[in-house]
């Protein structure tokens, strides 16, 4: 049997949303999987990403280890594997290539075991970062709310309004979600965090129904200012960004920052030459299996 599973990359936190809001961008990882007779081949195929030689090709390859956590928990046993990764999300960018890979590895389990994806897929998927923004959105496709409750995931899609339109700049800078995370205090003034309340539940609305509410819904107290040193020319864009009326933020943990518009482009003013500038799509469809 052989499978093809396409997984598109995601952005998180979308500014205020930290750990809950998720989009899944038109940008995808393609595996190829092939069941043996026996052992494990995996081969790497970098269009982009960046980083291959920091990706092993044995059992603690991403992809391979939550394609094997499926299907033990769907009680399923291939002989053998064959894995060929085509890698075009951005490694340690703030793109989740992370939980792309681990989306595409639980999507060929269950479909390896003959199973239709189902909740159970989420809880595998989110259980490897221990947040479901970035899985559930390469999961669902669209735009997603997700939250952690009694040790599970769960998530919402939504759709996107039809003329959002992002546009990501990528520096050549990588960044470590650990590292950026031990950023961030252990608490954080009252007043912020209801700021960040009332930002959130308003960028849910600007998302999906009034772009033109993407600047103020799009403005964050509780991460981004604490994660700034880490990435100082990523924070200096979001900020000439914003001062030119753009909707911008930090993509997930950076250092790639993310332009929520409605036109796919940038103000000529402001200077983006230490970044590639791409305008993506929104995926709306989330991950997909074709058997081969």
């Amino acid at each position: 049997m052989s499978l093809r599973v396409t997984v598109p990359a995601s952005t998180a936190n979308l500014g205020p949303g930290f750990d809950v809001l998720g989009l899944a961008l038109g940008l995808y990882d393609v595996v190829e999987v092939r069941v043996t007779d026996a052992g494990l081949k995996v081969e790497v195929l970098d269009a982009g990403a960046g980083g291959v030689a920091d990706v092993p090709t044995d059992e603690t390859h991403l992809v391979v280890r939550a394609l094997r956590r499926a299907c033990d928990h769907l009680g399923f046993s291939p002989p053998g594997l064959h894995l060929r990764c085509h890698n075009t999300i951005p490694h340690a960018r703030g793109l989740g290539s992370s939980a792309a890979a681990v989306v595409s590895g639980v999507a060929a389990g269950y479909a390896l075991a003959g199973r239709e994806l189902d909740d159970e897929a989420l809880q595998l998927a989110a259980g490897f970062e221990g947040h479901a923004d970035n899985a559930a959105a390469s999961l669902l496709g669209g735009l997603v709310i997700a939250w952690a409750d009694g040790g599970r995931f769960g998530a919402e899609r939504l759709d996107p309004h039809p003329d959002l339109r992002p546009v990501l700049c990528v520096p050549g800078q990588r960044s470590s979600t650990d590292a950026t995370r031990g950023l961030l205090p252990a608490q954080v003034p009252h007043a912020d965090a209801a700021f960040n309340a009332g930002r959130a539940a308003l960028a849910v609305r600007a998302l999906t129904a009034s772009p033109e509410l993407l600047l103020t819904a799009t403005e964050d107290r509780l991460h981004q200012s604490y994660r700034a040193p880490a990435y100082p020319a990523s924070a200096r864009l979001v900020a000439q960004l914003r001062e030119h009326g753009v909707a911008a933020a930090i993509s997930g943990a950076g250092p790639t920052v993310l332009a929520l518009t409605t036109t796919g482009m940038l103000p000529d003013v402001v200077d983006v030459t230490s970044f590639e500038v791409t305008a993506l799509p929104v995926d709306s469809a989330g991950v997909q299996v074709a058997v081969a």
